[in-house]
This record gives C-alpha cells, sequence and structure tokens, in this order.
C-alpha cells in the first residue's frame, strides 16, 4: 500500500546525495568544507537547531562563519543538494548559545517544533542531523573492550581508539512498528493516560531481536489491546530521531473485534468508525495523534480510503 503523501521528515533523498562513497576521501571532503558555497547546520548540544529570528527557516552558516566563530566546533558531512555541500557543526555544552543567538539573529527550536514549520527539505535535514548528532554524542566508548572512539568518516563512524580492536561502530536506528488495525469498517486507536484528554492514536512498539516487522505489529497489538491480527501491509515509514526511531508504518485486519488491554501502557482502547471520528471531533471529546507523525498519516490515509473523508479538513472545522 503507498502512502497518499510523504511523511514529515521523510523524502530527504529527492534533494541530498549522501556521497557516502566520498566520506573517506579526506582532501575532497576538507575542499567541500572550505568551499564559499558549503552551508552549515549549527545544532546545540541537545541537538536543537537556529532558526531566523524572524523567518521559518533555518539559519545556516557560511563556511567564513564556521572558521571565524565556531572553529573549535566538530562538523560533519551531510551531503551534497542543489550543487552545495551541507555539513552539520555541533555546539558543546560549554558554547555560548544566547550569544551565538544574538551574533546569528536567530532562536534555537527543537525538532518537534520544527517539523511542521519548516519546509519540508529543511525539516528532514533537521531530522539527519539530529539523529547523527545524537548518535555521535552518545557512542564515546567501544562496546566491546571499553576504550574511546575516535569519529572517523566525516563524522557517520566511530572508531575504536585501542591498537588491539580497532573496532568500527556505526550508527544506529531503532526500529519500530506503528498500525492502524481495521475490523469490519472501524479502526483501532488507544491512548496512554499521560496524554491530553481525549487523544487517542494507532498502536506502536518496538522490534524486537530476531522479529519481522509484520511479527511485530502482531506481537505488539495483542500485547497492549489483545487483539489478534491477521494480514498485514507496509504503508510507509518515517524517520524518528527523537531521539534514534526509525516509525515503519502499517495497515492490518483483525480478526475479531474482542479487545483485551493486557499491560499497563495504555489506559484504553476501542475501535472507532469514520462517523465517530467525525462527531468526536467535532464535539472536541477526541483528538487525533499530532499531524508532525506517521500515525496521523495512517489515521489520515484510513478515513479517506473508507469513507472518503479530509481528516486535515475535519481537524480545521
Amino acid at each position: 500500500m503507498i502512502a497518499t503523501k510523504l511523511n514529515t521528515f521523510a523524502g530527504l533523498s529527492l534533494i541530498l546525495d549522501r556521497v557516502a562513497e566520498q566520506r573517506d576521501a579526506y582532501d575532497w571532503v576538507a575542499a567541500k568544507a572550505g568551499s564559499p558555497d558549503a552551508r552549515y547546520l549549527l545544532l546545540d548540544a541537545a541537538g536543537d537547531a537556529f532558526l531566523h529570528r524572524e523567518e521559518e527557516a533555518l539559519r545556516w552558516l557560511d563556511a567564513g562563519e564556521r572558521t571565524r566563530l565556531l572553529a573549535h566546533a566538530s562538523w560533519s558531512l551531510l551531503g551534497i543538494a542543489d550543487g552545495q555541500p551541507h555539513f552539520m557543526l555541533l555546539l558543546g555544552e560549554n558554547d555560548d548559545v544566547a550569544t551565538l543567538e544574538e551574533t546569528f539573529n536567530a532562536r534555537r527550536v527543537s525538532l518537534r517544533e520544527a517539523g511542521l514549520r519548516l519546509a519540508a527539505d529543511e525539516a528532514g535535514l533537521f531530522a539527519y542531523a539530529k539523529g547523527l548528532a545524537h548518535w555521535q554524542r552518545e557512542t564515546r566508548f567501544c562496546a566491546r573492550c571499553g576504550a574511546a572512539l575516535q569519529l572517523v568518516s566525516s563524522g557517520h563512524r566511530a572508531q575504536c581508539t585501542n591498537p588491539a580492536c580497532g573496532r568500527l561502530h556505526f550508527p544506529r536506528t531503532d526500529a519500530a512498528i506503528i498500525v492502524i488495525v481495521e475490523y469490519q469498517g472501524a479502526c483501532l486507536l488507544g491512548r496512554q493516560a499521560s496524554w491530553p484528554p481525549g487523544r487517542y492514536s494507532t498502536l506502536a512498539g518496538f522490534v524486537e531481536p530476531g522479529e519481522a516487522l509484520e511479527d511485530a505489529v502482531r506481537r505488539e497489538v495483542a500485547e497492549e489491546a489483545g487483539v489478534i491480527v491477521g494480514d498485514v501491509h507496509y504503508h510507509s515509514s518515517q524517520p524518528w530521531p527523537m531521539p534514534a526511531s526509525l516509525m515503519v508504518g502499517f495497515t492490518a485486519t483483525a480478526l475479531s473485534s474482542t479487545i483485551q488491554l493486557r499491560d499497563d501502557e495504555l489506559e484504553d482502547a476501542r475501535w472507532f468508525t469514520p462517523q465517530q471520528i467525525i462527531d468526536g471531533l467535532a464535539d472536541g471529546s477526541l483528538k487525533t495523534p499530532t499531524p508532525l507523525s506517521v500515525s496521523y498519516q495512517l489515521l489520515s490515509h484510513w478515513l479517506q480510503q473508507r469513507a472518503g473523508l479530509d481528516l486535515d479538513a475535519l481537524v480545521a472545522q
């Protein structure tokens, strides 16, 4: 099954060549880093980005600004877009971010805040950089021998500094499934107790070792809601570097309508028909997941397919 539109943060390959084959070409990368058309995406130690103060757009730095003001900051190659080399520039805990905001006439925002405010290409680049930065910050020591790691391959690998080990470590992404389950014209949505009143979303969970994605769908739905799932079909995926996940979206069909909550992860789970969703949104008793998420797109796609309804229009009413 094909998604009706790109998920937030997805589609980066349409504008960016990651040039993975060039990451170990030191002279080539250094030349790109110093070129007049190089662009640097600046992230603080928490992974927040700098935006123009009066504009919903990333505040890119050029090579001159990087050299003059942030020569100490570590940088990593992101790729080539529109013929321009793009890099991530990562600040440390001791950098004076308030002064930098003034210097660059910028403000900082989190990826979650910026996801629906930035243009799609900039949101995708921000997500890419944040995921890479998180892995770099969290991967400091070798899992095999405990020695310190050194970033190599333009920031995309970390190598053990122990000559007797030398193990390479690669960026990690944690796979998670997220699914809209249907049974006889209704979809299954659940809610956690910590969510705002009335918010329901599709079910999700992490993939376990040695588990196929379809099996993860069946297990998670059974564990959380006691619903037994039959057919499972891929819908779309979404990078979710908060901090390091890949959300793989599915549609699925239940074998019965029986719900039995089996753990304390969900406060409630229930079946919603299209009309119940219309009524709940209209009277305020139902709130959808954020449009930032693939969960929203799964619900949107289901409503369009089953009832010809536009979720964006329903939410906006």
